[in-house]
């Protein structure tokens, strides 16, 4: 049996910045994730795609903004279950949980915050009669190591910001890319479109638009896709990859059986207070809840963790009085000595 303080479910950044956040109020922190690693989306899907809306960070690579998490909380020594999947709950009398991997493994505390992102993910395939067989042959759906493209030629579909993200990004590792949309309009952000836009006029990029990929051809490989354009009629081009971006379809999983209130495949909690769900003592924050209102972003994740924290910490310790200080003033127990000499070392100078 792992006892913990707060057990969380999700080793994504929201996940991972509850541990800090509980750390500085002396709260210890289990994580349990289905991945081999902590980082969640951020490390399996997309490590090397940009993120430019992380305060202090014009622009932060996904796999670096999962690193810097990492070190951020190692002061507070966070324990983990990966590559396991929270099957069961049970609520012991005393108003605290078991909660049992799919391996097995018991985990006891007095808190449970539930930090899935979306829980799993399956790709948007698109309705090509033998996409299966190409599958590892040069068709993928996501794209964890963009260096393995390098000199190659790829086609991308898709009119979301992961396409659009994708397009760019791979122009400057790609040997050749083509980007195909079925309609003439994207749904990503409008900076995206005009970079494409941009490039596609430059050259750097064959834009397709009205058009759809509905052939595959090669003998042990993919060799070339046959794209249908609404004018044009077939065309044939030659590719090492074909990537479809439709996105990824959420499950929530087992955790949709625990008693939970769900509206689309979300977790309903109460927002104007602490996250918490229709199961007292059970949270649930970032892209895995909703409310009114809800924006799915990172950042939105760190500001329900920090509420989720505060009111953990009433809940482990009834009737005890806290006051924050900022970590200007208080610091973060746990950093090595050297960091606290140099502190010494300021404060000497200033007089």
């Amino acid at each position: 049996m792992i006892k913990t303080d707060i057990l969380i479910i999700g080793a994504g950044p929201t996940g991972l910045f509850a541990v800090f956040e509980a750390g500085l109020l002396k709260l210890k922190c289990h994580i349990i994730d289905a991945l081999p690693q902590p980082g969640g989306q951020c490390s399996e899907i997309y490590p090397k795609k940009p993120i430019y809306d992380i305060p202090g960070f014009p622009e932060v690579l996904a796999g670096d903004l999962v690193k810097n998490l990492m070190e951020q909380i190692k002061p507070f020594q966070p324990t983990f279950s990966l590559n396991q999947r929270a099957e069961t709950i049970e609520k012991l009398q005393d108003g605290s949980f078991v909660v049992t991997t799919n391996k097995g493994v018991k985990h006891h505390a007095p808190v449970v915050a539930i930090a899935g992102g979306l829980g799993s993910f399956e790709p948007r395939k698109p309705p090509i009669d033998n996409l299966q067989y190409y599958e590892d042959k040069g068709v993928a759906y996501t794209i964890p190591e963009p260096e393995a493209y390098s000199g190659k030629r790829v086609v991308l579909a898709g009119g979301g910001d992961s396409a659009l993200d994708w397009a760019i990004f791979l122009t400057d590792v790609a040997a050749e890319v083509t980007l195909v949309h079925r309609r003439k309009e994207f749904r990503g952000a409008l900076d995206s479109v005009e970079k494409v836009e941009e490039l596609a006029k430059l050259g750097k990029l064959r834009l397709i638009t009205d058009a759809e990929v509905q052939g595959l051809e090669g003998k042990e490989k993919l060799q070339s896709v046959t794209i249908h354009q609404q004018e044009q009629g077939n065309l044939k081009v030659e590719t090492d990859a074909f990537i479809p971006l439709f996105g990824l379809m959420p499950k929530l999983g087992p955790i949709a059986e625990w008693g939970l209130e769900i509206e689309k495949n979300a977790i309903k909690v109460n927002n104007s207070l602490d996250y918490q769900t229709n199961i007292p003592g059970i949270y649930a924050i970032g892209d895995v809840n909703t409310y009114p209102g809800k924006l799915k972003l990172i950042l939105c994740g760190f500001h329900e963790a920090t509420l989720m924290c505060q009111s953990a910490y009433q809940r482990i310790h009834p009737g005890k009085r806290y006051v924050m200080k900022y970590t200007t003033v208080s610091g973060v127990d746990g950093f090595d000595g050297s960091r606290k000499e140099a502190k010494k070392e300021v404060v000497k100078s200033i007089g």
